[in-house]
């Protein structure tokens, strides 16, 4: 049966700022299996991510990208604020969420921060370094914390929650109210749009609400680095400045330009991404794992996730791997347990062997 709640077992939600942050981890780190199982880099499957496997086609960027400095005034803010339906001037492009997630604490004054127990690990200690209070907070289940800035990853990563747009602009007006601030990470909501909150940026109903948007795992272009922090303009300005110059280098300006315009190929990803994320749902619970999931990847809280990771693992298939943290799981309740993500296969043999996969773990 799941462990009952205590408070001792979120490390990330429970920092102080006078703690020492542990290094957060990461999908996407292949390198770790290849070490640790000895198995050649093209011999493994990585699902560890929520990256989409079939990324967007960049085509041959023109010389002058790789020669030229990045050129800060070409129409790369003009193309995501028409693609996001944003006023142009709370825009800030910078090097993927990571570097705003890093920066954004410094600009805000230190005060009391609710990051959910069991979220993308970057935001607690980042907040904590600069100097914050981090507020233990489970999640939209608990409701809005008596904090004054709030951190929500929606949908989140890794547990796959959604909070409606409705009660995001609540909390945003209680958290404005008391002078705080609402961000609001983006990052999968690509396949989802009606879902964002990006028609509150930069309008009246919007102060207090920072948006983060990535390129990087919709349009599956993760490794250039790329991403926009969407929010008020002095707030903005304080943002590009701490960034610094050049922070988008010129072929990721292109990339992004270019797949943010193609319309006709977002649509087509959409739909194949909504197939897939439901095939990969399927494929779980077909062996007996109470999968939860985005179009993009599946999350697996159970007691039995250390045994599937590593089973997955000697089968090839790399997964990521949460320690135990409070959940809160459709039937309302809270409980303490393991986790493991995956992300989608890439081609048909990729599913076939998955499939394989599963079958050992549902016979072991």
């Amino acid at each position: 049966m799941p462990a009952s709640l205590t408070s001792s077992t979120s490390t990330a939600s429970s920092q102080s700022a006078t703690s020492t942050p542990v290094a957060p981890r990461h999908g996407g780190n292949l390198g770790e299996a290849i070490r640790r199982y000895h198995r050649a880099r093209e011999d493994w499957l990585d699902l560890s991510t929520g990256i989409n496997p079939i990324g967007y086609p960049v085509p041959t960027p023109p010389a002058s990208a790789w020669r030229d400095l990045p050129d800060a005034f070409d129409d790369l803010c003009d193309v995501a604020a028409n693609y996001y339906g944003v006023p142009v001037e709370t825009v800030v492009p910078c090097a993927g969420s990571q570097a705003v997630i890093r920066a954004l604490p410094t600009l805000l004054r230190p005060a009391r921060v609710a990051v959910a127990s069991l979220t993308y690990s970057e935001y607690a200690p980042a907040f904590a370094q600069a100097g914050h209070t981090l507020v233990p907070w489970l999640g939209p289940q608990a409701g809005l914390p008596d904090v004054d800035h709030l951190v929500w990853v929606n949908p989140d990563n890794p547990t796959t929650r959604h909070v409606d747009r409705e009660t995001l602009s609540r909390w945003r007006a209680a958290l404005a109210s008391r002078g705080g601030t609402l961000i609001v990470d983006e990052a999968f909501a690509d396949v989802l749009p009606h879902a964002s909150m990006t028609p509150h940026v930069g309008r009246d109903d919007g102060h207090g609400l920072i948006v983060l948007r990535s390129v990087g795992k919709f349009f599956g272009l993760a490794g250039i680095r790329a991403g926009f922090a969407l929010c008020p303009g002095a707030l903005g300005a304080q943002l590009t400045e701490r960034l610094g110059a050049w922070t988008v280098s010129g072929p990721a300006r292109f990339a992004v330009r270019t797949a943010l315009r193609d319309a006709s190929w977002q649509r087509a990803a959409r739909e194949r991404l909504l197939r897939d994320g439901e095939r990969l749902l399927s494929l779980l619970r077909e062996y007996g794992w109470p999968a939860l999931g985005t179009p993009l990847f599946a999350w697996t809280p159970h007691e039995s996730a250390p045994r599937w990771h590593e089973q997955l693992a000697q089968a090839g298939i790399w997964t990521r791997l949460f320690d135990a943290r409070p959940v809160c799981l459709p039937d309302g309740a809270t409980h303490v347990l393991p986790s493991l993500r995956l992300g989608l296969p890439p081609n048909e043999h990729a599913w076939q062997r998955l499939r394989a996969a599963l079958r050992l773990t549902a016979n072991g």
